[in-house]
């Protein structure tokens, strides 16, 4: 399922397909965390991955990278980094295309980053693992990366250790190592989850720049609809490691058609008007919950959860139907 293309390069930077993950587990046997995931991002087009925990996002980002746990394998597919494959590299080429090729930006920057080295060194590492410059010019590189992701206060932050900075200057520390040898495609796992709503806001306006500015593509997960609105060109819509939905952000966002996108929607908070009194109305939410890795369903995996369930959903598992210009569901409504 390859969702519709935003206005951005033709070029296909990234390909995945059909791609399978699973984690072994005591006794024997794997826990199928992705089944059949496939997609593709083009140069400079920043592709959201939405969806609730347990709906195999942080897997996906780890498998691309091969930086899963060491009990996780990806068990079948491909992944095509401009025509590489992740997937069947080895160690020495896998540590040169990390940080050069494609990059990660984790979800929790006072854990990502070293505390007891200085940003100015954390960065110019980067660069040390790809790059042949001296340590006076890796210092000079860096301090125009930081310039790229900070408006100012840049030899402030070189000369700061993380703990010295906020949580907001911090992920951009992190988005400043993962730019660093302008690599064609980053990772985004949950960068805003611990930033206050203004914060979320400069990051998203920032990554969006240096997409315009450098070319770089982004995917960007997150558990959180609010945010994609005019920043993701592109939507997937992942649940229980398979794709359920996927096309351009208008389309997934204000047209869904595959019930558990629209159940997602549904459940983001709406903000109160002004001087609103009374009693608020309940958050909605999702009934029941996501099925344990080690379920292996005959049918639809969204069935036990759907409203709208029909006769065949149990017996029968949906195949892909495009309902729109590269707007693409798996729903037996469309694929029965």
């Amino acid at each position: 399922m390859n969702g519709t293309r935003g206005k951005t390069d033709l070029r296909r930077v990234l390909e995945v397909r059909d791609l399978c993950v699973g984690y072994g587990r005591r006794g024997g046997g794997v826990w199928r965390a992705l089944s059949g995931v496939s997609f593709g991002v083009g140069a400079g087009e920043i592709l959201a991955v939405l969806g609730e925990s347990g709906s195999g996002k942080t897997t996906l980002a780890t498998a691309m990278l091969r930086l899963l746990p060491g009990n996780g394998r990806i068990t079948g597919g491909e992944i095509l980094l401009e025509g590489r494959d992740l997937a069947r590299m080895d160690a020495v080429e896998l540590r040169r295309v990390r940080g050069s090729a494609v990059s990660i930006i984790f979800q929790e920057p006072s854990l990502a980053l070293h505390p007891t080295i200085k940003v100015g060194e954390q960065i110019g590492e980067v660069l040390r693992a790809h790059a042949t410059r001296n340590k006076r010019e890796r210092s000079e590189r860096v301090r125009e990366i930081l310039a790229k992701v900070f408006s100012g206060d840049i030899e402030r932050i070189f000369s700061s250790y993380p703990h010295e900075l906020s949580g907001g200057q911090q992920q951009r520390v992190l988005i400043a190592q993962a730019i660093a040898c302008e690599p064609a495609l980053v990772i985004a796992d949950e960068p805003t989850a611990s930033l206050d709503p203004t914060t979320q806001s400069e990051i998203l306006v920032l990554f969006r720049s240096l997409r315009d500015a450098l070319g770089i593509a982004f995917i960007f997960i997150t558990h959180n609809p609010a945010l994609l609105a005019g920043f993701a060109d592109r939507v997937l819509v992942l649940y229980a490691g398979k794709v359920a939905e996927a096309g351009a952000t208008r389309d997934v966002l204000f047209a869904p058609r595959h019930p558990y996108t629209q159940a997602l929607l549904k459940c983001v908070p709406q903000v109160e008007p002004a001087g609103a009194v009374g009693r608020k109305s309940p958050l909605p939410v999702i009934a029941g919950a996501p099925p344990s890795l080690g379920v292996l369903s005959q049918g639809c995996v969204f069935e036990p959860r759907c409203e709208e369930r029909m006769e065949i959903c149990p017996v029968r598992e949906p195949m892909s139907a495009v309902v729109g210009e590269g707007h693409e569901v798996a729903c037996l409504k469309f694929s029965a």
